[in-house]
Formats: C-alpha cells, sequence, structure tokens
C-alpha cells in the first residue's frame, strides 16, 4: 500500500487542524492505521491509532482530548483531526499502515510538517 499524507501547515498555538493520509494499492481495510510524528532533534513518536473497522482507536497521553483520528473506508482515508493545538504539537506528522493487524507498522507516508507558533 502507499500512503500520501496532507494537510499540515502552520497554526497559531489554539488553532487547529486536520491532516488527511490517502492509501492506494491495497485493499485499506485490511490495514491497522496510525499516526507518527517526529519533532525537531527527538525520535519519532506515536500519536494515535484506528483499527480496520474505524471502532477501536487508541492515543499517546499528550493528545487525548484534543485529536481525533478516524478513517473513511470508502474513500480509502485516514484523518486526523487535531484542536487546541500547542507548540509542542510541532512536528512533521506519519501516516502509516499494519497488515492485519501483525505488529508492525510496514508501510509509511512521507511526512506533512506542523508548525505551531505561539
Amino acid at each position: 500500500v502507499q500512503l500520501q499524507a496532507s494537510g499540515g501547515g502552520l497554526v497559531q498555538a489554539g488553532g487547529s487542524l486536520r491532516l488527511s493520509c490517502a492509501a492506494s494499492g491495497g485493499p485499506f481495510t485490511n490495514y491497522v492505521m496510525g499516526w507518527f510524528r517526529q519533532a525537531p532533534g527527538k525520535e519519532r513518536e506515536f500519536v494515535c491509532t484506528i483499527n480496520s473497522s474505524g471502532v477501536r482507536k487508541e492515543y499517546a497521553d499528550s493528545v487525548k482530548g484534543r485529536f481525533t483520528i478516524s478513517r473513511d473506508n470508502r474513500k480509502n482515508t485516514l484523518y486526523l483531526q487535531m484542536n487546541n493545538l500547542k507548540r509542542e504539537d510541532t512536528a512533521v506528522y506519519y501516516c502509516a499502515a499494519q497488515y492485519n493487524n501483525n505488529g508492525a507498522f510496514g508501510y509509511w507516508g512521507q511526512g506533512t510538517l506542523v508548525t505551531v507558533s505561539s
């Protein structure tokens, strides 16, 4: 599966952004999907995941209550709604796919940059 993330940009603290990740090349419903991010000078970290049906979601503590992951299986698209953004949310955001819940995110998009200014 190929993944194309989009929707990043510059936003003021307290603002909102919605990221999208378009998937192609494979049955979208075969994949658990996730968002990860990498801030400057830091390692990539987990943000959230969603199972193939969209029912089960998990979030990092740092984004709980502010970010919402969702997917549209008809459109083969993953979303990340980010509200009440903070400066520490500044990072390159990556979407990733895990085939058939095998435990490993083996497919990655190219990343989209989110910059939160004060």
